[in-house]
């Protein structure tokens, strides 16, 4: 009985690769008329069961089958999958049918990808060709980096995260070789990317000297600090804080990733992590007349008055038109007036001691004055003239108080 039972097993077996043989050949007679779409219909009727038992030439033959199929129905990523599934078997005979079908399905959506991103802007549906451009061509990693640039560009920051991860998991690093020389005419560098030959044939043609091949730089912090950008554009701060971070760690010397990490800080509320960032940020670019001013006003909120006046003092040597930082020089000198109007409260009856904290508090309107007029003469506001108007009132400047006046019920 058991032989009997074996053998029945061994003829259904047989009967099982027949009919697979059968249904490969009427899907290969339906490729052939144009009929794809029973070619693919056939074909995923059969694709269960000869996974599970058929010979690899069958399923190869059956992965290249499905892949024309595919291919011609421009469903490019399942035909990819078919294709690249192909390739990987050892026994494989369709490989070099494979290749240029595969071939034209790379330019086709890559070049779709790339007008899709230079000429029509639609930077969502570069994002979907460049990134199956580069599951198409799994060496081609650039493709996937440019899908990420792409997907941030559309605000469709998933996938642009996503895209990001990719690069990270594959090891993606953008370094590249670049083929270079000199424009004898103009005396600059140019580059030929990738292209060498091209490279040379200029070099010999006499118009280009100084041939040179220089690496591009390594792309790694840069996805690390995009990814940090998105989260914190997600509102997802410390997940960015922790990004930033390790991007740092990667490229302590960036400026700009410092920034983005100090930025974050602010959002949070941490004022005093906020300054530590901005005081290395000072120690990496100490001409940075930004920098000074945020010193300013991270020592400004804190009470620090003596320390905010020396930032933002640094700030207008260094860029003489800070409107801003002129502006903020007059709002340090004028809280000094607190504790004088405090004290003025405190001695309305002692009119000695009144005229004295009077007198003082004018000293700090005289004072501020010349830093309000430098922040007015650079970005006039009505707020500007409205305090000096006011400040000079007080100090009985008759005729610039007048001017003011006159400027501010002009401006109101």
């Amino acid at each position: 009985m058991k032989k009997q039972i074996l053998a029945l097993s061994l003829g259904l077996m047989s009967l099982g690769a027949v009919a697979q043989k059968s249904e490969l050949k009427a899907a290969e007679k339906a490729i052939k008329k144009q009929d794809f779409t029973t070619a693919l219909k056939t074909l995923n009727s059969i694709e269960g069961s000869l996974m599970m038992s058929a010979e690899d030439k069958y399923k190869s033959k059956f992965y290249f089958l499905k892949g024309k199929t595919l291919a011609a129905q421009k469903d490019y990523r399942k035909a990819g999958e078919a294709f690249h599934a192909l390739l990987a078997m050892k026994e494989n005979k369709y490989g070099d049918e494979v290749q240029p079908i595969l071939n034209q399905m790379i330019q086709e959506v890559s070049k779709k990808a790339v007008d899709l991103y230079n000429n029509k802007k639609d930077y969502k549906n570069a994002a979907d060709d460049f990134y199956l451009t580069y599951v198409l061509s799994p060496t081609d990693t650039s493709f996937a980096y440019n899908a990420a640039i792409s997907a941030t560009q559309a605000k469709d920051y998933d996938k642009a995260i996503e895209y990001y991860k990719e690069l990270q998991k594959i090891g993606y690093t953008g370094i590249e070789k670049q083929y270079v020389a000199t424009d004898k005419t103009t005396g600059k560098v140019e580059s030929f990317g990738k292209d060498k030959a091209r490279r040379d044939l200029m070099i010999k043609s006499g118009s280009y000297v100084k041939p040179e091949v220089k690496t591009t730089d390594s792309k790694t912090a840069t996805i690390v600090k995009n990814i940090a950008l998105i989260l914190k554009e997600q509102g997802k701060t410390e997940e960015a804080i922790d990004a930033l971070a390790e991007a740092r760690k990667a490229n302590p010397k960036d400026l700009n990733l410092l920034l983005n990490e100090a930025d974050m800080y602010v959002k949070l509320g941490k004022m005093d992590r906020f300054g530590d960032l901005m005081s290395e940020a000072v120690a990496l670019d100490p001409e940075n007349p930004t920098l000074y001013y945020n010193l300013g006003v991270v020592n400004f909120n804190q009470g620090r008055m003596d320390d905010a006046k020396k930032y933002y003092t640094k700030a207008v040597e260094l860029k003489p038109d800070y409107a801003d930082a002129y502006m903020n020089l007059a709002v340090v000198v004028l809280d000094q007036e607190k504790a004088i109007v405090e004290e003025m409260n405190k001695n309305l009856s002692n009119f000695k001691k009144y005229d004295e904290l009077a007198a003082k508090q004018k000293e700090v309107y005289k004072e501020a004055i010349p830093f309000l007029e430098k922040a007015d003469s650079l970005s006039r506001s009505v707020e500007t003239v409205k305090t000096l108007m006011n400040l000079h009132e007080v100090l009985e400047n008759t005729e610039k108080a007048s001017e003011y006046r006159e400027l501010y019920q002009s401006m109101k």
